[in-house]
């Protein structure tokens, strides 16, 4: 059995050659960006009205850190569908393709998001208002599951080897640029709107939206063809006929482990860093909404910049390079953020833009965990590994942190910083990890 060194991209993930990026190439990346931009957008704008979600869902005489509470466990909610609608969409991305499953992803996205946006709030139908958005949240996680390890493994699979890491990072790029889309639209309705207005109508804009975005992104998507990689494997007929996830947990335990850890780092970056601290800026430091929004949009500007940026570098100079080098820098401006808050605003914005950037080495996670698996499992095994971590990890931080912060304001600083060292240890992990495959 062969074996794969995690520093370098010893494992082909696409048809070998040394070819440049072509128009098809551009074409693929564009639209899967752009479809992952959409999706991600509709399952994150959640958090950036969780304070006024939680004020219509819930019995207005719930103490306020209660109704946060359970405001955030409806979040997590999301997370905590993700790998059951991961592991079944990947089973029939690895049993009948991975372009179909792509656009099945995003129409489970779509709709759930656009009837968030038309739900009637607690005051109309009483508890059966937060249940459906319950019931919203997790078809959105189910669907979220399916969406980025395939976005992911759809990518690979169509780039050159030269421009592995790049287009990864790319892609991760237009999946973050849902966070972004998801920021600017809370700017805007901030600065456009009362918060009276936002309470009473306008918070229902980003989802409608939303909603409908995504099903034209749905459309966009037939316009892709399936990957090199498949349509191989189906002509020779190397389409695994056991269940890939029993093929998984018994040839790829490890594998599975070093995508699960990356993964708790990517999530904890995220979720922390990007999508709590706009609310935590508020309540903690008492900085008007307008203003952490704003500063949240610089920094996942930044934050969509740095994906590309890693990806790029650790085709230059190697994974682990840009392991230490971006999950160090990480730790490292964590505390720079976090320690010097409120500040001014110049401030805010250059710290919070500065750690941004570097979070960015989340892309990362998808450069080492694509070519983790050989192709006949690759989208199962990436996409239970990372599922089932962020599950855990994605969906209970908000929690954890926001307890945790209740008796140490740093509580975000030394939950991120702890991950950033948890990455760099990643990037020396053995150069032969036993087990990994390197064959496509």
């Amino acid at each position: 059995m062969t074996t794969l060194d995690l520093a370098q991209p010893a494992t082909t993930p696409a048809v070998a050659s040394n070819r440049p990026l072509n128009r098809e190439d551009y074409k693929t990346l564009g639209l899967s960006a752009l479809g992952g931009t959409l999706e991600f957008y509709d399952f994150v704008v959640f958090v950036f009205f969780a304070n006024v979600i939680g004020s219509l869902f819930f019995p207005a005489d719930l103490p306020d850190w209660m109704r946060q509470l359970q405001t955030l466990g409806i979040f997590a909610a999301g997370y905590l569908a993700r790998p059951l609608g991961g592991i079944i969409i990947a089973h029939y991305g690895d049993k009948i393709g991975r372009k179909k499953m792509f656009s099945l992803s995003i129409f489970l996205m779509a709709v759930p998001t656009l009837v968030i946006g038309l739900l009637p709030t607690y005051e109309a139908i009483g508890i059966a208002a937060p249940l459906l958005l319950l019931a919203m949240r997790v078809l959105q996680g189910a669907a979220i599951g399916g969406e980025m390890p395939g976005a992911w493994v759809f990518v690979a699979e169509h780039s050159p080897v030269k421009n592995y890491g790049l287009a990864i990072g790319t892609l991760t790029s237009g999946i973050t640029g849902g966070i972004f889309l998801g920021s600017i639209f809370g700017v805007w309705l901030n600065s456009v709107y009362s918060q009276a207005e936002i309470h009473d109508w306008a918070w229902r804009l980003p989802f409608i939206l939303g909603g409908v975005f995504g099903l034209v992104s749905v459309y966009l998507r037939k316009f892709l063809h399936e990957t090199p990689i498949f349509q191989e494997l189906q002509a020779r007929k190397a389409v695994d006929r056991e269940l890939p996830i029993k093929t998984i947990l018994r040839e790829h335990r490890q594998a599975c482990v070093v995508v699960a850890l990356m993964t708790w780092v990517l999530s904890t970056a995220i979720v922390v860093v990007i999508l709590f601290t706009p609310a935590y800026l508020q309540k903690v430091f008492h900085i008007a909404p307008a203003m952490a929004l704003k500063a949240n949009a610089v920094a996942t500007v930044t934050l969509t910049i740095g994906c590309v940026f890693w990806g790029w570098l650790s085709d230059k100079l190697g994974t682990r390079a840009a392991m230490v080098l971006g999950w160090g820098g990480m730790t490292a401006t964590t505390y720079l953020f976090y320690m010097n808050l409120p500040g001014t605003e110049a401030s805010l914005i250059c710290t919070y833009a500065t750690v941004g950037f570097f979070v960015g080495a989340i892309s990362l996670l998808p450069v080492v965990g694509v070519r983790a698996f050989p192709a006949e499992v690759r989208f199962t095994g990436l996409s239970f590994s990372y599922n089932m971590a962020y599950a855990v990890f994605g969906g209970l931080t908000p929690m954890l942190v926001s307890v945790w912060q209740q008796v140490d304001v740093m509580a975000p600083a030394h939950y991120v910083a702890a991950m950033g060292v948890l990455g760099v240890a990643m990037g020396f992990w053995p150069l032969a990890c036993k087990g990994w495959q390197a064959r496509s």
